[in-house]
């Protein structure tokens, strides 16, 4: 077995309470590496076509990588994947923090939970070996009660748990699994999964360190990015990852009333640096991590915040606040503090808590159908008070809670030209008008709209360190926000790739980013590791492969490429600001796809038998014919 893993994976059948430990050959971790890689092999192999997402048939999988747990900054995330409730399509999450890495210290490279507990349960995995305890006493708890809970009933402060809240016991589609407080496997809803399956929560607590094969070049590594990432990633560290509020409503591109505008008057109230100068109290980091770009917030008026819910991301500070025309940042951190003590993606709730508010001010819904809460744009109090409802799926919160493709049909009355989502996944607030070539990426990512495996065109259209970096594979030029020509698309395609093979790893893009670790170092780090001769083409091929696996999932699963598209808003302008006359050009946008679908190796949108023998996953056509 290569170094870097453990070669063992856990399987944990609750129907049965029984427990299996399972190895495999080394080329079967060298082929899949881990997180991402690990969810599409197992879906495909033992997942049935149709599956209910919900069902007991359905499979969780908790998966690290061959970068998980190292003593490096960037090293501490876990994949979670299952087939998506939300979407029906390939369901996985990233998260951070310390729980992957501990999962790895004791003695596993990943967890697959199957079946169906008959009363809640969690799972408690010690060095090498687990056990099934009965959780009928957490259920209903939020996170930090769950978490103090599990910790003082085992007698150890320093166990690490994964966990769900009342969102994902209560099934809401776009429920999460937190860790830590403040990490989340934040999409695809795999937290209804482990609701789902009575499953509360997984404890791990490890002794040994992650086996690599050659000390010394990692400690150099190591070094290296400890001493250069905090420099050269000054403004996360101070502002965390809501440093680009300003910019992007200076750039109209900060979604402001459901994607409606791209600016808001009172954005630098909302900001990286207003967060900074008020409520800010600490700075956290995830495993051996030196940028800590995580926030902890207080808030004591006109809300109580608690800081050890950590404070709002980016995607938080848009989805719940300007994108719901809201710009007070107290009442932003206390809809974050909700959303993590109940686990739930703030990405998706926001979304339809913002779908909602159009349907309400357009006519759609009235207060006999809301519960008598006045649902408009810039009603702070009400969107804290949907934030619950939709946990605890009670009142309107049922219909939300069912994610805003769902919620259309339910609403009607021509609700579906609000419901902003691909393959059912709500859009992140990242805005396409602005970044075209993202917005390609959005139609095609397995998941449905997603920011995290998708390029970000703003960082191209300049000289800079992302733009040398990414020269590197292909000679790439500085291009316009609007470039879809086959070069963007291209640059696009490579990137994905990139982090797909990221989210195999598994390692965080912040640190492992082109400005930063870049593709080199970030091979070295996994030669120095496994012992392995790989090289900056084999990680990417990786990634590529993890990209098929999802595609070739979702074609068995019923989509065709007719799925991958864009909400009709985003082919029309803003009605003011920069991005006025500025909308996606619906030819230029599918021939973009087109393009894509040339580069990978799939002719008609469906992956070929050529592509899939290259990759060495030929067994997955037969899934698809």
């Amino acid at each position: 077995m290569p170094h870097g893993f453990n070669g063992k994976i856990l399987r944990a059948n609750l129907s049965t309470g029984k427990f299996t430990i399972e190895e495999f050959p080394e080329q079967f971790y060298r082929q899949y590496y881990g997180g991402e890689g690990f969810t599409g092999y197992f879906l495909l192999k033992e997942v049935p076509r149709k599956t209910d997402p919900l069902s007991p048939e359905n499979k969780l999988i908790f998966a690290a990588g061959p970068l998980t747990g190292v003593p490096a900054g960037g090293c501490g995330r876990h994949s979670v994947g299952g087939k998506s409730p939300l979407t029906g399509a390939f369901g996985e999450a990233e998260s951070g923090g310390y729980w992957g890495a501990e999962l790895k210290m004791a003695g596993f490279d990943a967890v697959i939970v199957e079946g169906k507990a008959e009363k809640p349960v969690y799972i408690f995995i010690e060095d090498g070996k687990a056990s099934l305890k009965d959780a009928r006493h957490l259920w209903g708890m939020k996170a930090l009660e769950c978490q103090s809970a599990i910790r003082q009933e085992l007698g150890d402060d320093f166990i690490k748990v994964a966990y769900i809240g009342p969102a994902g016991e209560n099934l809401v589609r776009f429920a999460n699994i937190g860790n830590d407080l403040d990490a989340f496997a934040g999409r695809t809803g795999m937290g209804a999964v482990m609701g789902s399956k009575n499953l509360k929560a997984i404890a791990c607590r490890g002794h040994q360190r992650v086996s690599v094969a050659d000390p010394a070049a990692v400690k150099e590594l190591a070094i290296w990015i400890r001493n250069n990432t905090p420099i050269i990633n000054k403004g996360m560290h101070d502002l965390g990852t809501a440093r680009v509020v300003n910019i992007l409503n200076g750039a109209g591109g900060l979604p402001v009333r459901n994607f409606q505008l791209g600016a808001i008057d009172g954005a630098a109230n909302i900001s990286g640096e207003a967060m900074r100068d008020t409520i800010l109290v600490r700075r956290r980091a995830c495993f051996a991590c030196p940028v800590q770009c995580k926030r902890e917030v207080k808030v004591d008026q006109p809300y109580t915040v608690d800081p050890r819910y950590g404070g709002p991301e980016y995607e938080t500070v848009a989805a719940l606040g300007s994108n719901c025309g809201i710009t007070d940042l107290k009442a932003i951190a206390k809809g974050n503090e909700i959303a993590n003590a109940y686990v739930l993606d703030t990405i998706s709730c926001g979304m339809a808590i913002s779908f909602a508010m159009e349907c309400f001010e357009n006519g759609l819904l009235s207060k006999k159908d809301t519960g008598g809460i006045d649902l408009r744009f810039g009603n702070a109090d009400a969107m804290l008070q949907m934030l619950e409802l939709i946990s605890l799926r009670q009142g309107f919160g049922n219909i939300l809670a069912e994610g805003v493709a769902r919620a259309a049909k339910k609403i009607g009355k021509g609700a579906g030209k609000y419901a902003l989502h691909i393959k059912g996944l709500e859009l992140p607030m990242h805005e396409p008008r602005l970044k075209q070539g993202l917005g390609v990426g959005y139609a095609i990512s397995p998941t449905g709209a997603d920011h995290c495996h998708n390029m970000h065109d703003t960082l191209y259209t300049s000289e800079n360190p992302f733009l040398v970096e990414m020269r590197s594979l292909n000679n790439f030029q500085k291009m316009a926000l609007t470039d879809l020509s086959p070069q963007k698309i291209s640059m696009m395609m490579y990137y994905s790739n990139w982090i797909h093979f990221l989210n195999c790893a598994v390692c965080c893009y912040f640190v492992m980013s082109l400005s930063l670790v870049g593709f080199e170092r970030t091979a070295a780090l996994v030669r120095a590791v496994t012992g392995w001769n790989t090289s900056v083409f084999e990680i990417m091929k990786v990634g590529e492969r993890a990209a098929n696996l999802a595609r070739i999932f979702n074609l068995r699963e019923g989509f065709t490429p007719q799925d991958d598209t864009m909400p009709a808003r985003f082919f029309t302008g803003h009605a003011s600001g920069p991005l006025k006359d500025v909308p996606l050009d619906p030819e230029a946008f599918r021939k973009g796809i087109q393009y894509y679908y040339d580069m990978m190796g799939w002719p008609g949108g469906i992956p070929s038998a050529g592509k899939l023998g290259e990759l060495g996953i030929d067994w997955a056509l037969t899934q698809i014919r």
